[in-house]
């Protein structure tokens, strides 16, 4: 679970079940990030309710600052739980991306030294 985490609504009122799952689901998501890089975690969900003329527009925009970087999701649909579930997976894909760019290959080097001391 990651150390910092605030959520807040504009325009809307969050209630405990939704508290409860954008914290279930953009809370969790430190297991994706390094280990060396999961103290300084920080997250903001910032939830929004526009009324357009003829429909409701829910958008979850969220903010995680990690070292070196700050990712920004934004996502907008009809149901709020909809917009944290893709706000989740679009901030998987980039946390992603900043695992590859911001480690290096020492745990790779380290297994394949163990593999080829196994076989000879």
């Amino acid at each position: 679970m990651l150390q910092k985490f605030e959520i807040r609504g504009v325009h809307a009122k969050i209630d405990d079940n939704l508290r409860k799952y954008a914290t279930k689901k953009i809370g969790n998501l430190d297991k994706y990030l390094p280990r060396q890089h999961r103290a300084s975690a920080h997250a903001e969900v910032c939830l929004k309710e526009s009324k357009a003329k003829d429909k409701k527009q829910c958008i979850c925009e969220v903010t995680l600052h990690l070292p070196h970087e700050t990712i920004n999701v934004e996502e907008s649909t009809v149901n709020m739980y909809a917009a944290v579930d893709i706000a989740e997976a679009k901030l998987k894909q980039q946390i992603k991306k900043y695992k590859d760019s911001h480690t290096t290959g020492k745990l790779h080097r380290h297994l394949l030294a163990r593999l080829r001391r196994r076989t000879a």
